[in-house]
This record gives structure tokens, sequence and C-alpha cells, in this order.
């Protein structure tokens, strides 16, 4: 089994140029399933679609998300896949199973009073301060992904163009703008905050932590959830909680879903699309509130009379 998965993962690496934290998912996914095999008496080279159910079936008494239950199937069955084509086994014996439906669920946004109260829970002029204002920044205004913006460079920013180089998921470069608060907040941190960061003239990290190397996404994460809780905010707020109201706010403000949809570096469109909704959630929910205490006034003004 060792031989076989190792293998499994150096084909992912070098034709699919997975980021390392997807590799351990896939890894992990497989290993819990190959245990599962194993514990029923079964090689993991002879399995069927009926030990897979039964190996679901557990995930879903252990009450786990339908979204991870997906994920594993996909996993599971791209293994099989691949020992296939490979010769490892004679045919794949999970050909024709198809991956549970996945529940769809909105994800969460901030308000604007929401971020600007998290974009001024950054006090003071210390170089650590000017670094973590141009960070939430650019989390916000461009609507970069965490693992982007910690890969960024100093070269990947035009100040003047207003504009920010990253390249996504797939090894796939994109120009992400970015408004006037965040060139100046990053313009800011470049004259003056960085400078008293780095410690080698040969670092291109934009933004570095206190021994001078690139800032780690953890970081990121732990300073994230610092100013939102100085802001007054739930401790869930996350990185990736920005970039879902960049394109929440976008799509409010009327901008097309095409132009998020490149913004965002989604390869379909359909995975913009969600943002749709959540607009829609939140327009529904305003009006609901809106309506009823309409009708509740009304009400209490027919019973005063």
């Amino acid at each position: 089994m060792e031989k076989l998965l190792q293998a499994y993962l150096r084909f992912l690496q070098a034709e699919c140029n997975l980021s390392p934290y997807t590799l351990r998912n896939y890894e992990s996914d497989i290993r819990s399933f190959c245990r599962y095999a194993e514990d029923a008496g079964r090689d993991i080279r002879d399995v069927d679609r009926y030990l897979l159910r039964g190996y679901l079936a557990g995930l879903r008494e252990q009450k786990m998300a339908p979204g991870s239950i997906v994920r594993r199937v996909s996993t599971i069955r791209s293994f099989y896949r691949f020992l296939a084509r490979q010769g490892h086994i004679e045919h794949d014996p999970l050909a024709g199973v198809h991956s549970p439906k996945k529940g769809r669920r909105l994800p969460g946004f901030l308000s604007p009073k929401q971020v600007l109260a998290i974009l001024g829970a950054v006090e003071g002029d210390s170089p650590k301060a000017l670094r973590d204002r141009a960070i939430l920044e650019l989390l916000y205004a461009a609507g970069v992904r965490l693992s982007e913006l910690v890969a960024l460079d100093t070269s990947d920013v035009d100040i003047d163009e207003q504009e920010v180089r990253v390249v996504g998921k797939g090894n796939k470069e994109r120009i992400a703008l970015m408004g006037r608060a965040a060139a100046d907040a990053l313009q800011r941190y470049l004259r003056e905050g960085r400078p008293a960061l780095v410690h080698r003239s040969y670092e291109r990290a934009l933004f570095l932590n206190k021994e001078g190397g690139r800032l780690s996404a953890r970081a990121v994460q732990i300073m994230v959830r610092r100013c939102a809780l100085k802001a007054g905010l739930d401790e869930r707020v996350f990185p990736h909680l920005l970039r879902h109201t960049f394109a929440t706010h976008m799509l409010d403000g009327g901008a097309d879903l095409r132009v998020v949809q490149e913004l965002l570096g989604h390869a379909s469109v359909g995975s913009t699309q969600i943002y749709t909704h959540v607009s829609e959630a939140e327009k529904r929910r305003v009006y609901n509130a809106a309506f009823f205490n309409v009708w509740r006034s009304r009400r209490r003004r027919s019973e005063d009379e």
C-alpha cells in the first residue's frame, strides 16, 4: 500500500502542481480508507463499491461534514483510477461510483461597517502596524487568497496602476486590482515599514516577519483574528472571510459576474455564482426585516386608535 500511495502522490505533485497542504489531505484521505479496508480484511487492490459505501456510512455516523465526505470520495476514486491506468490493478473497482450530493452552503461575509472596524483595529505607526494594515486592506480590496498574499514579492505590486500580480490555484497568474486606500497603505508600508523589517538586501518577499523572512500564513490568520476580536467581532473571522466579503460587496455594488470571476481567479463562473445567492439572501433578509417592522408599526397604530 505504501509504495502505491507514494507513487500516486508523486504523480499528483508532478502532473497537477498541487500544494503541500492539498497533498497532505489526499494522503490522509487515502490512508483512512485503506485502514478501513484492512480492518475489513480486504486488500486495497481488491475493493468494491459496497466496501466504499460501508466506509461512507461510517463517516456519516461520525457526523462528518458533507463537503468533507464528497472530497474523500473524489480522492479515493482518483487513486483507483490512477492504479488502473498504471497497471497496478486490472480494472478500476470504483468506476461508475457517484459522489454524494454536497449541500450548498452560502459563504459568510462582513458588513461594510464590520470591515471598517477591522481595518481600524490596527493602531500606531510601527513597522508591524503598517504591515498589518496593508495586509488587511489588500485581503479585502483585492480579494486575494491567503496563500496568494503570503507568496507575494515586492515586484508583484504596482502602486501607480493599483495592481497586484498573483499566482493562484493551478499556478495560474492573474492581475488583482486594489483601491486607493489599499494602494496608499501598501505604499506607506513599502516606504516606512518594510525597510525596518528587512534584514537581507536580496529578500524579495513583500510581507516580512520580525526576523526579516517571509511572513507565514499562520501569522496572518492570528493577526486577522486578533484584529477582529479587537473590533468586537466574532473570533471566527478569518482571512478567507475577507475574500468572501470582497466578492459579495462587488456584486452588491453592481459589478458584472464575469468581472468578479476574473478578479477572484475562479476557473468556472459557477464558483463565483454562489456570491449572487449570498447577495440575494441578504437582500431578502433586509426586506423581510424592514417589511415586518413596517407591518408591526402599522398594527400598533391601528390598535392605539
